[in-house]
């Protein structure tokens, strides 16, 4: 099945919101780890951001699904990208 990367990019601004979502945001992400359809997750050390890498059959299902994150839902990710990756050499 073809992997995804979505990329979050987050704002100063959406920190605090970002804290008082944090739990249910990774509750989220942990049920999707759990149906393994999130292969690894995490923010940038920056904080930047976030990079989740994620099986999926088509960049439209991820979209879809993401929009169920409660950082999206509540406007705290001002900028993403859901690009399709293959890795050609490491180990998953």
């Amino acid at each position: 099945m073809p992997l995804f990367v979505v990329d979050y990019t987050y704002s100063a601004v959406t920190a605090a919101g970002r804290d008082t979502y944090r739990s249910a945001h990774r509750a989220w992400l942990s049920e999707l780890v759990d149906r393994q359809t999130v292969i690894a997750c995490g923010p940038y050390a920056d904080d930047s951001g976030a990079f989740i890498l994620v099986e999926s059959d088509t960049s439209d299902t991820v979209a879809q699904l993401f929009t169920h994150d409660p950082f999206v839902i509540h406007g705290l990710v001002p900028d993403h990208r859901i690009v399709e990756w293959t890795p050609v050499m490491g180990r998953l």
